[in-house]
């Protein structure tokens, strides 16, 4: 049995389950009347401190055994969930997540003074609690049915293989009330040359003296899924399974049996209400770094693959051709669904700024709300891991800078309450995630008075709204005039647009926004892994395109590269067209191609040409990232090996464009500033 894989697991399911317990609360403020939200909290607290204890992490099970009760006490409506109460579980909710990341009690001595800080502020609660039961709950608790259950477990063969510890049963069984006896049965036990080290074949009869319900007891068994086989008879029923004629299966017959025909028996002579409880299972967990393997081979398949293409086509047997397209239609199946694999909605991490939101606005004592819609949006799972830290910088500032207070607010006409929104769409082969607010917007003046105070721009420039908004980007740039633990010291939107750019993606401002206020718009693929390309060469060299960002492909005429020879456009079917001349723009070498073809491109609303000397179709593209003295290359977003074993780089469009954007503000506002020039003073 791995230990670490075990307690891997452990702590992956322990922040499912906490992460959960976050949601339910902020959802129970709005709800406080929905009753299975409030039984959903108390299942996730409950089903920690289980694993916990299944596990022998005492300091783990102490604290969530006193949150589990005040839980208790809330779903059973004998207390309310105030503001403050909220306030105190969520505290508790973040302190429990850091006693799993300590599986050592040892290691946790140093979170016992904020454990028993929390502890105090839990007592209130718990004392009023205790009151209750002495005052009119005693009396009610004698006459409870106190009473033995025999319980019958069988533990599957698998159990050690998949790290469950069948001792841990018995652990959070004494947990309940007292073990009276505990017998292991051996029924199953193989003779010794046929004895497998790493395979369970134990079993468990248990007298257990307890008040607690079939439920209950049933509850410290749900974690196991199906990996054992469960009897229950209640107290007062019969004092044996051998004296249960209905249920029970005798020695004979189990000598014969196999673990899993055992299962069977019993299950076969079982009430099917009140019998075995067996959970089905629905999903199972991957580590990482396995999927990560899986998509690696996936994509050396791929390159492989465009290897055996190009020999059929070049020994120009039909056969083998044939044969090697049957593969490529396997190897894009075999891609797509290892690809789908990795893909996860985009809910589970805008959900997690509900917290965010509400913990800034009662800081800052303004009222906001947060509006998530498009939350069934998938993408990469490795892009969903990286977004979150841009995300919850431009979360916090649409809070803190957008939102204004609710006095400000309601003087301008408009809600006490402020709205942040997020928003994830898919559109031309990548996901689009707006942030959001309805707040005041930017300050035009403010942004370029404090661009000029620190040099960024000359104090006579003549700046678009767009270029004025966009410094905001720059490093260090702030306009807030006293700092605070939220924002004031330059931080954040620079390393907000670096780690976008560094998973292929773009961001673009927006101001006024869609609801008013700002808008940040991010751009990303939906995958870094494989894509989907257009192969062309360019002088000796070759490109890749990523096919979601072409349109079309057209060949430029003669007349249109006689006139477009010193031009940047073309006119493409009465479209004004800008173009991008590879060749002139990577200073390649290599001969003039007679023929040139236009990749007309897309990003959003703008379209531009790739100029190039050869059209050389549709390609799978592995990516390969740029590393080293090579990750700052602006244009390009990767590398790829193409089957004939030749490097090609994958272009970055949306980077593309924003460079010849760029280019042709900064062509304008020096013409513009020659023309000033030449005007008299007086004009």
């Amino acid at each position: 049995m791995n230990m670490e894989q075990v307690l891997q697991t452990f702590l992956d399911e322990s922040r499912e389950l906490l992460g959960d317990m976050e949601q339910l609360l902020l959802d129970l403020e709005s709800s406080p009347g929905e009753a299975e939200l409030r039984n959903a909290l108390f299942r996730c607290v409950h089903t920690v401190k289980g694993s916990a204890g299944m596990f022998g992490l005492d300091h783990v099970v102490g604290f969530t055994h006193v949150v589990e009760n005040v839980l208790d006490r809330l779903r059973a409506e004998k207390i309310q969930l105030t503001n403050d109460l909220a306030n105190l579980l969520l505290r508790c909710r973040d302190h429990i997540a850091l006693l799993v990341e300590l599986p050592e009690p040892s290691a946790a001595t140093q979170l016992q003074p904020a454990g028993d800080s929390l502890l105090e502020e839990l007592v209130p609660f718990q004392s009023l609690a205790q009151n209750e039961q002495t005052a009119g709950e005693n009396a009610q608790a004698c006459a409870a049915d106190e009473g033995t259950w025999h319980i019958s477990i069988r533990i599957s063969q698998d159990a050690l293989r998949h790290g469950m510890d069948p001792l841990g049963f018995l652990r959070y069984l004494g947990a309940l009330g007292e073990l009276v006896a505990v017998t292991t049965s051996s029924q199953t036990l193989p003779a010794l040359d046929e004895f497998d080290p790493e395979s369970c074949y134990l079993g468990f009869e248990v007298d257990l003296l307890t008040s607690a319900s079939r439920s209950a007891i049933e509850e410290v068994f749900e974690l196991a899924d199906d990996l054992y086989e469960l009897e229950l008879t209640p107290p007062g029923e019969l004092e044996r399974p051998g004296n249960r004629p209905d249920l029970a299966v005798t020695q004979e017959d189990a000598r014969g049996m196999t673990e899993s025909e055992f299962s069977g028996a019993v299950a076969d002579k079982q009430d099917p209400v009140n019998g075995r409880r067996k959970k089905a299972v629905q999903h199972f967990r991957i580590q990482a770094e396995k999927l990560d393997n899986l998509i690696n081979l996936v994509g050396e398949l791929v390159t492989t693959s465009a290897a055996v293409s190009m020999d059929a086509d070049r020994c120009g047997d039909t056969s083998a051709r044939e044969s090697a397209a049957n593969l490529r239609l396997l190897v894009e199946s075999i891609r797509d669904s290892s690809l789908d694999l990795r893909m996860v909605p985009i809910g589970d991490t805008f959900q997690r700024f509900q917290r965010v939101v509400r913990d800034i606005s009662s800081e800052l004592g303004k009222a906001i709300e947060l509006v998530i819609t498009g939350a069934d949006a998938e993408l990469d799972k490795t892009v969903v891991e990286k977004i979150g830290d841009p995300l919850t910088h431009l979360v916090r500032n649409a809070c803190d800078h957008g939102i204004e207070t609710p006095a400000t607010r309601l003087g301008r006409g408009k809600p006490a309450q402020g709205s942040v929104y997020l928003n994830a769409y898919h559109e031309s082969g990548a996901i689009v995630i707006e942030v959001s607010d309805d707040g005041a917007g930017l300050n035009r003046t403010k942004i370029l008075a404090k661009a000029v105070e620190r040099g960024l721009v000359h104090e006579d420039a003549v700046l678009s709204d767009a270029e004025v908004f966009n410094l905001i980007f720059e490093p260090g740039f702030s306009t807030v005039e006293q700092v605070t633990n939220l924002s004031g010291r330059g931080v954040g939107m620079d390393v907000v647009r670096r780690n976008i750019e560094a998973l292929r993606g773009v961001v673009e401002l927006v101001s006024p926004g869609i609801a008013g206020g700002t808008t940040f718009r991010i751009r990303l693929p939906l995958t870094l892994a494989i894509i989907d390309g257009f192969l062309a060469r360019v002088g000796n060299a070759s490109y890749v395109v990523p096919l979601d960002r072409v349109v079309e492909c057209t060949e430029l005429s003669a007349e249109q590269q006689s006139d477009s020879a010193q031009s940047s456009f073309v006119n493409l079917r009465q479209e004004v067209l800008p173009l991008i001349r590879l060749k002139q723009h990577f200073g390649l070498t290599g001969p003039d191609s007679r023929r040139q073809n236009i990749i007309v491109v897309r990003h959003g609303t703008q379209k531009v040409g790739l100029v190039v000397d050869e059209l050389q179709g549709e390609h799978q593209t592995v990516i390969k990232p740029l590393k080293g003295i090579f990750a700052h290359l602006k244009g390009l977003s990767g590398s790829t090996i193409l089957g004939s074993g030749q490097v090609a780089l994958i272009l970055d469009v949306p980077a593309l464009i924003q460079q010849m954007s760029r280019h042709e503000d900064a062509a304008n506002r020096g013409s513009l500033n020659q023309t000033r020039s030449r005007l008299p003073a007086s004009y």
